[in-house]
Formats: C-alpha cells, structure tokens, sequence
C-alpha cells in the first residue's frame, strides 16, 4: 500500500518529469536534465525549507528565556512546559513546524535518489511513462560528453564530498550552529553531531557517489551547493531580519 502511494505520487512523477527533460534538452544530456530536475525539486520544496530556517532561528533566540524557566521551575516538569508554550505562543512560533516540513519534503528527495538510483536510461522505462510524456529518440549518458553518468566517476564524487562539505560548514557557522552555553550531555552531543556532519558525513556522501554512479554524484553535488546557497540566504537575510526585530525590542523595553 504505502510502496504503491510512494510510486504514484513520488516515483512516477518524478521519472516522467526526467524522461521530458532528456527529451528537450540540446543533445539530450541526462546529466544536464538530472541537475535541473534537481534544481526544479529543490526550488518547489525551498518556500518548506526556509520555513523551517525561521523557526530554527526563532527558536534558537528564544533559547535564553526557555533556560531561565527551565532554573525558575526546576523540578516542575509541568509547570516548565506550559509556561514555555506559553513562550512559543507569544513569539507566534511552532516548534512542530520544522518537522512538519522534513516530512513533507523526504518522500520527494527519496524518490528524486532512487530514480537517479534505479533508472539506467539505457533503455527508457515506457511502462511508467504517462501519456503525453515525450520520449527522447536518443539519450547521451555522457555528463557534457566527457564524464559517464551511468558509471563511477571518481571527479564527481570528490565533487560530492567538497560540496557536502561547504554544505556542513555554513549550516555549522549558521542556523545549525550549536547553542552557545549548552553544558553537560547536551552540549557533547552537539558538538559530536556537529563534528560528524562537517568532516565524516561529506566522506560517506563521497563513498556513496563512487560505488553507485556519476548520476548520483551529480544529485549530491547540486543539493549540497542547493543547499548552500539556502544557507547563505538565511544567514543574509532572514537572520539579519530576525536580530534587527530583537534589538529593536530590546531599545523599546528599555
């Protein structure tokens, strides 16, 4: 049942829009038309994503104050929570938001992967073609016709690991840095999952480029440097917006 959905409203879609786009693209290049069927995803989920961004930063300039309820009802487990939904409430943020948009947004990703992952394009798939789809004549499997997208390339999976890297290090340096003061438990694992994400996840996104395939590697590289440039406009804008409203209150308290 639930494969089923995922096919139907995922899978399908998501491999007819490649086919068209290898159809219509100069040279009929799956590279190129894998690059900007990932670009075409990830500018449909962004208005998700900097929803999420916003309530991570909402969420981390409210940290001060949930600490000082934390202290004022320490060992009043109930008290604490409703006087910080309370909190939530007055800043007109929803901590549940971010992970509503996670969600929203995996299924797409999955299937976006396991079509690079699972359609050799050797042969188009007419069984999952919708009527209307175009079919390409012919398919170029040569990434601008130097690299094999349907082989390993060890160029694009460095690629995949430096960008997976640039990814890590402005999210680190901006809305995932960990928060300042966080002591104990809490405080380790932040710093440990920190630690992993910017030097041994962009190795694991590397391995998994070379073992699968150039398509893959080309999927990684444009959702890292995607998700980069998503970086670096909530650290320009959105953050700059949301420390100007908090001076801007804190000038009229006092």
């Amino acid at each position: 049942m639930i494969s089923s959905l995922f096919y139907t409203f995922f899978y399908n879609p998501i491999y007819n829009a490649l086919v068209a786009l290898v159809a219509v693209i100069p040279g009929s290049d799956v590279g190129i038309a894998i690059i900007t069927l990932t670009i075409i995803i990830r500018l449909i989920l962004l208005p998700f994503s900097l929803s999420a961004a916003r309530t991570q930063r909402a969420m981390k300039l409210l940290e001060p104050k949930i600490k000082e309820l934390k202290e004022k009802h320490k060992g009043d487990k109930e008290k604490e929570a409703l006087e910080t939904l309370a909190l939530y409430r007055e800043a007109r943020v929803n901590p549940f938001s971010s992970i509503l948009t996670v969600f929203v947004q995996i299924p797409v990703l999955l299937a976006l992967y396991f079509v690079f992952r699972y359609e050799p394009f050797t042969t188009i798939n007419t069984a999952r073609l919708y009527m209307g789809t175009p079919a390409p004549q012919l398919v170029s499997l040569q990434f601008l016709g130097v690299i094999a997208v349907m082989g390993k390339s060890i160029v694009l999976a460095v690629l995949a690991g430096v960008t997976q890297f640039l990814q890590a290090h402005l999210a680190m340096s901006g809305t995932m840095k960990p928060a300042a003061g966080a002591a104990g438990m809490q405080g380790d694992f932040q710093k440990v999952m920190a630690l992993q994400l910017k030097f041994v996840f962009p190795f694991i996104i590397a391995a998994i480029s070379y073992t699968t395939s150039g398509a893959i590697a080309l999927y990684f590289i444009t959702t890292n440097l995607a998700g980069a440039l998503q970086e670096w406009y909530v650290r320009k804008t959105i953050v700059n917006q949301s420390d100007a409203v908090v001076e801007l209150r804190e000038e009229q308290a006092s």
